[in-house]
C-alpha cells in the first residue's frame, strides 16, 4: 500500500481500509514519508489486535509489514 505523500491520519485510514478487505493471516506492506506513520502504526496495531511484523526506516522512507489477526 503506497502511502507516500500522505500524511497523518490519511496512512493510518488507508491501511484500516485495505485491512477490512483482506483474510486472517494475510501480509500487508505499507510505504510512507510521514514521519508520524511510525508512532500511528505501533499504536494502530496494538488497538486492533494486528500484529506489526516489522518496522523500518531508510532514509526518509517507512516500511511497515502488518499481519491481519481477526
Amino acid at each position: 500500500l503506497d502511502c507516500i505523500g500522505l500524511f497523518c491520519p490519511m496512512p493510518i485510514v488507508k491501511t484500516r481500509e485495505v485491512m477490512k478487505t483482506m483474510r486472517v493471516g494475510e501480509v500487508l506492506e505499507m510505504l510512507s514519508d510521514d514521519p508520524a506513520s511510525d508512532a500511528d502504526i505501533r499504536s494502530w496495531t496494538q488497538r486492533t489486535g494486528n500484529e506489526l511484523l516489522e518496522g523500518s526506516k531508510d532514509g526518509g522512507l517507512y516500511r511497515f509489514l502488518v499481519r491481519k489477526s481477526r
